[in-house]
């Protein structure tokens, strides 16, 4: 519960970032953000983003004590080490997001200024600038990438341990009980991942199946995952 809360915490702050201007969008003209205020969106966009992703790692390796080791666990997992990795998903998450801006706030952006997005999307951006952006592509390669497939390792690792200690004994009464336990956390990754990797990897050019899939990974997962804890619960 105490991992749940700050998924929670992340989860309302990831679409207080985006929502409340876009619905503002959709009731007035012109649609227009100042400066200032898409750089902050965006600061705060990957933080909450990038936080969700290390969260869920950690939740992850959770489940994986408590399966494989559930002796261990009240040893494993004490309070002293959840607040520790806690606090390192914060400050990683927090450094990332100071990174990005800090490159991004260094370009200058000339004549076309309209972003093809409802909300200040760090790829659209770059896209907008009319200066060399290769640093900032290296670094999203490089850091952000480490950043984002370092946590889905942890969680795949986690979950081929999780099935192979399940495998080696099988029984409905054991894959039952593994469902209970992993199930609200599975269906939390697909969802996330699955919208992360429709919106970034498998798109081209941002048109409008794109930002569905965008409205989906910032507004219905955060909202669908209260829920899905709630029916575990």
């Amino acid at each position: 519960y105490f991992l749940l809360s700050h998924l929670a915490f992340s989860d309302i702050s990831l679409s207080s970032v985006t929502v409340p201007k876009m619905l503002m969008n959709m009731q007035t003209q012109p649609q227009s953000i100042p400066y200032v205020g898409c750089i902050s969106q965006m600061y705060f966009f990957i933080l909450f983003g990038g936080l969700d992703n290390f969260l869920l790692a950690v939740m992850a390796y959770d489940r994986y004590v408590a399966i494989c080791h559930p002796l261990h666990y009240t040893t494993t997992m004490r309070e002293g080490l959840c607040v520790l990795l806690v606090a390192a998903s914060w400050i990683i998450s927090c450094g990332h997001a100071l990174l990005h801006t800090l490159l991004l706030v260094r370009l200058t952006f000339c004549a076309n200024n309209t972003i093809t997005q409802f909300f200040c999307d760090l790829t659209v951006l770059l896209k907008l600038s009319c200066s060399d952006i290769s640093l900032n592509e290296l670094v999203i390669f490089a850091e952000g990438g480490l950043l984002l497939f370092l946590p889905l390792a942890i969680i795949l690792g986690s979950y081929i341990c999780i099935g192979t200690i399940i495998l080696r004994t099988p029984s409905t009464k054991r894959l039952l009980k593994a469902f209970s336990t992993c199930g609200s956390h599975l269906f939390v990754v697909s969802l996330y991942y699955g919208t992360v990797v429709g919106v970034y990897f498998l798109s081209s050019s941002w048109d409008l199946k794109d930002i569905i899939a965008s409205v989906m990974y910032t507004v219905v997962t955060p909202m669908l995952n209260p829920i899905i804890y709630s029916f575990r619960n």
